[in-house]
């Protein structure tokens, strides 16, 4: 079983704490694991957050907070722990915030640097973060349409997945993680990420980090999605989201 989502971002770009990590997926009888981190973290992004961060202070305030390595200290890293003789395959990617408009800057930043796998993730609408508890619901919720936010947010899914850029897609459908749900049925949408999916490729997580950080009910993807994805043949990635080494693998046990 492969966990195709987990995070370094809380401690250092060390070999010690990414074996913590590693313990933890062999305890949980994991064949794999792929680490990645949030493009956020590396200066050499910081450019793709510009509308991110001129639309508010407090993300301004937030990004200054995460961004504090270089993708050379990461591509060090991996270079370690690839001489290491691990019992367990791990592979390194990126988690790289997309908008359609930094497109081509996103292409242009990625072309000199090999990773084994790049997962893409929208995690703004219209310049706003839309998963901050702290924020986002004063920011983007309380501001606009919610079937505006959604077809948003969708659109960028599927343009993220006509990019040709990416391997995986993540947690597509987080953005219900504040119980806030459109007036439209989603299934229209659900079915032509499937149908992307397949057609170039992609696996689309069940990530399990919505479930567990922010108390969704659903142990991942929903049951219309799942069940669409299912159906269509669609390649599911299990995807825990840690962020800390206790998470890995966590709440595989749901899935079914």
């Amino acid at each position: 079983m492969i966990d195709g989502h987990i995070h370094l971002e809380n401690g250092p770009l060390s070999l010690d704490y990414l074996n913590l990590f590693i313990d933890e997926a062999i305890k949980n009888n994991l064949s794999e694991i792929q680490i990645l981190d949030h493009t956020h973290r590396f200066k050499e992004f910081t450019s793709i957050y510009e509308k991110v961060k001129n639309s508010s202070e407090l993300q301004e305030k937030w990004l200054k907070t995460k961004i504090k390595d270089s993708l050379v200290d990461y591509l060090e890293l991996i270079e370690l722990a690839k001489q290491q003789n691990y019992p367990i395959k791990v592979k390194f990617g990126l988690e790289v915030c997309y908008t359609s408009e930094n497109e081509e800057l996103i292409k242009d930043i990625l072309k000199d640097y090999k990773f084994d796998f790049l997962v893409g993730a929208v995690h703004s609408v219209f310049g706003y973060l839309y998963d901050m508890e702290k924020f986002s619901k004063e920011l983007l919720w309380d501001k606009y349409d919610v079937n505006t936010i959604y077809k948003e947010y969708y659109s960028e899914i599927i343009k993220l997945m006509e990019s040709k850029i990416f391997t995986q897609v993540a947690h597509p459908d987080t953005i219900k993680l504040f119980n806030i749900y459109p007036t439209y049925d989603l299934n229209e949408t659900y079915n032509k990420i499937a149908d992307l999916a397949i057609k170039n490729d992609i696996f689309v997580e069940n990530n399990f980090g919505c479930y567990y950080r922010y108390n969704h009910k659903d142990p991942g993807l929903s049951n219309e999605f799942k069940k669409i994805l299912l159906d269509k043949g669609v390649k599911i990635m299990l995807a825990s989201d840690a962020h800390n080494p206790i998470d890995v693998g966590k709440h595989f046990d749901l899935w079914t």
